[in-house]
């Protein structure tokens, strides 16, 4: 059995993380735009809400490129949900008027 590394995140990749959480996207979305667990990013959540959120201090650190991509494809999912909410919308209306 091989042991796999864990991943640390910095504080400021959680704070993003929470943020769109906190802006309205459910954690399961957000989750899988950032490409982390549904539980670790609850878990981030939980320890924002109770101010005890912290970072890992590794050299590793997230990019303001690598920040900017993560906010781009979270907006992008919640304009993809409000497409599609917004094409059933139409289809149920239009449905109605014939």
């Amino acid at each position: 059995m091989t042991k796999t590394a864990r991943a640390r995140y910095t504080l400021e990749f959680k704070q993003e993380a929470v943020r769109l959480v906190e802006g309205g996207q459910s954690i399961a979305a957000a989750a899988r735009t950032l490409g982390v667990v549904d539980q670790t990013l609850f878990n981030w959540v939980k320890a924002q809400r109770q101010g005890r959120l912290q970072g890992a201090d590794s050299k590793l650190k997230v990019s303001a490129e690598q920040m900017e991509i993560s906010r781009l494809r979270a907006e992008l999912a919640r304009v993809k949900m409000e497409r599609d909410i917004l094409g059933k919308a139409t289809a149920y209306f239009a449905k109605g008027s014939i």
